[in-house]
């Protein structure tokens, strides 16, 4: 009974150790990067030109430096089906005769013969099946956060939504080519390169969805049975 409780207790400690932290607004790891304040300008009345408040006729407004914010339109559809069948099956069979001495048979009064033979059997079947499709559509606002030397651009933002009975959040972060970036500043989610995307939410709906942690001692790794 002990034995037991101790191992009751051991598997609550793990199972609990496993429980993942609510995540928060205001991560920095998908903090937008803010720039200096520039210096403000007054206008000088009475010219039809003014410095910093002119475009060149062929230039576009593309996110280009640190700071500046694009957008990522989210498409993401994946599709996974995996079916794995095993069976294994052994069979032995083994006879010795019976021994002899000057051709006649060996045998005691209680025994009639010392012949024996042997058959033993294995077989072992398992088969599982996993079928798994997602798909997420959208778009979320990224600032750059950093150029590297070889002209690539790594993004990061989150958008947070409060519903009625919770939150729910999106998380991008990954690298942008600069000629991936169309002419209205936008971004496919497909171009992204090393891209961590995160779709989840917090509250009442968020935990419906979560074991409660009785039942993840027993679907833990941990369970012996």
């Amino acid at each position: 009974m002990r034995n037991l409780f101790i191992l009751i207790s051991s598997m609550l400690v793990l199972s609990a150790c496993t429980s993942t932290v609510a995540p928060k607004p205001d991560d920095p790891a998908y903090a937008p990067v803010v720039t200096g304040a520039t210096d403000y300008q007054p206008r000088a009345q009475g010219s039809l030109y003014q410095a910093g408040n002119s475009m060149m006729l062929f230039e576009d407004r593309r996110a280009h430096r640190v700071g500046d914010i694009l957008t990522i339109v989210l498409s993401e559809s994946t599709t996974a089906n995996k079916l794995a069948a095993t069976d294994i099956s052994k069979e032995t069979a083994t006879e010795i005769a019976n021994p002899t001495i000057l051709g006649d048979p060996i045998s005691l009064s209680a025994v009639n013969t010392f012949a024996t033979s042997i058959d033993a059997s294995r077989e072992f079947e398992s088969e599982s099946t996993s079928d798994q499709s997602n798909s997420l559509q959208g778009s979320i606002a990224v600032t750059i956060a950093e150029i590297l030397p070889n002209g690539l651009m790594r993004v990061r933002g989150e958008k947070w939504m409060t519903l009625n009975s919770g939150e729910e959040f999106i998380r991008v972060r990954g690298l942008v080519r600069p000629e991936d970036i169309n002419p209205n500043n936008t971004v496919m989610s497909t171009k992204l390169a090393d891209s961590r995307i995160t779709y989840s939410g917090t509250g009442d709906f968020a935990n419906s969805n979560k074991q409660g942690w009785l039942s993840r001692m027993f679907n833990s790794e941990y369970w012996p049975f």
